[in-house]
């Protein structure tokens, strides 16, 4: 990995996978080919693309079945106990709404209402990824969503990978398609003869899902717009170089074009991890796409002092950051803008990924400056509501209609002055 001193000019900020023209008009083709023909091009896009037309789009029971009865028993347990933990922290985040009670009963509140219907995206490919239904359908079921879809790219043997099915299947999850793509945001925003259309969809997905969300937005609410996985690791002289060297290397086996950096306060440190980190590679099953990660968008940067160094991370606004320094409490409260912080030696990201409960649905290139993980208010409504009795109207017109006239709306100052006379006088 390359060593550069931080400079406090060098911009961290990573930028946005856009992609390119030709990309989006892939994607705005698919989309219309979907809102006008519906299931028979969501097959032909599948046969074309995943080398597979599924007959049936939708999962049948008998096939989640199969995967629950074929699936190692203490997977089976570990992926149920993630599960639990996930659902008791998101339930932490339920809100309850409000009233403010004002005069003579009337009242100001915010009622929450959950969405009707979710539609959740499953990559598929070449790794299978239950944690991905964990993570989007818990919040959602939380919040209390009633119609939640989970839609997967099958594989050249017409099948969902069996981790996918079980984790639906522990989640009691059960309208499941096998649709991947731009064709399966298309179906989920505008529907076909099978997908009923959702209200939001979310999870991650290749530079097309990315893309078909971003033309879909309007018609149904998303997410975000996720780029490459990112790792940041904040460390001093008291961090272990082979555990560094891991936890960057955790993250650059996703993708090509993830992003493994390290910013630390120790000449030495730097150079332990440079070496770890090919000593590391070339026993990685996924050595390939991490070393692309590592030469293209790894990078450690030495800083002075720690209060650079913070500055540097708050600059980058990575999606995960670990804080592995003396008193790396105190230092993560020095933290503004990360999508997820770990502390410690001992909360490694993959502790966050799996396990923890803390969800893994994060900001990415540098959006964790304003948003943040995903979480039950992504699958609610806040509903304003507004309570006039008639003497806190008569107390309040005059001044409602002055302030309609300020702004030229006269139409607005008559319809609150109507009010109050009795109409049976007329």
């Amino acid at each position: 990995m390359k060593i550069t001193i931080l400079d406090n000019d060098i911009s961290l900020k990573r930028q946005l996978e856009q992609g390119n023209e030709q990309q989006l008009q892939t994607v705005r083709e698919v989309i219309q080919d979907v809102r006008t023909k519906g299931d028979a091009a969501i097959k032909y896009y599948s046969e074309k693309w995943d080398g597979f037309a599924p007959e049936n789009l939708r999962v049948a029971e008998c096939e989640i079945i199969e995967a629950v009865k074929s699936f190692d028993p203490q997977l089976y347990g570990d992926l149920q106990e993630a599960a639990d933990n996930i659902y008791r922290y998101h339930n932490e985040q339920k809100r309850t709404g409000f009233q403010l009670p004002l005069e003579d009963g009337s009242y100001l509140g915010q009622r929450i209402t959950p969405l009707d219907a979710v539609g959740l995206y499953v990559p598929g490919g070449s790794a299978a990824y239950p944690s991905s239904v964990l993570m989007n359908v818990i919040p959602a079921q939380v919040a209390g969503v009633k119609r939640i879809v989970i839609t997967s790219p099958a594989g050249n043997d017409g099948k969902l990978p069996d981790a996918v099915l079980v984790a639906a299947h522990i989640l009691g999850v059960t309208e499941i398609y096998k649709v991947g793509g731009a064709q399966a945001i298309a179906a989920l925003a505008y529907g076909t003869e099978t997908i009923a259309p959702v209200d939001k969809i979310t999870g991650p997905g290749n530079i097309f899902v990315a893309l078909a969300k971003r033309e879909v937005f309007g018609e149904v609410a998303i997410d975000m717009i996720a780029g490459p996985s990112e790792i940041c690791i904040l460390a001093d002289e008291s961090a272990y170089a082979d555990e560094i060297a891991a936890d960057l290397l955790s993250q650059a086996e996703h993708d090509a074009l993830a992003c493994a950096v390290l910013i630390t306060t120790s000449d030495d440190l730097a150079d332990a991890v440079a070496d770890q980190v090919e000593i590391q590679l070339s026993k990685l099953p996924r050595q390939a796409i991490a070393r692309k990660s590592i030469e293209n968008f790894g990078h450690i940067y030495v800083a002075e002092s720690m209060k650079d160094a913070v500055r540097a991370v708050n600059s980058l606004a990575p999606e995960h950051l670990e804080v592995i320094t003396e008193n790396a409490e105190k230092v993560s409260g020095m933290i503004t803008h990360a999508g997820a912080i770990f502390i410690g030696r001992y909360s490694s990201e993959p502790v966050g990924d799996y396990f923890a409960g803390t969800n893994h649905v994060l900001p990415t290139n540098s959006t964790a400056r304003f948003a943040s993980g995903l979480n039950v208010d992504d699958f609610i409504k806040r509903t304003s509501v507004v309570y006039y009795s008639e003497k806190t109207w008569q107390q309040n017109a005059p001044k409602i209609a002055r302030l309609a006239r300020l702004e030229g709306l006269e139409g607005h100052a008559r319809a609150v002055e109507s009010r109050g006379w009795d109409k049976g006088e007329e």
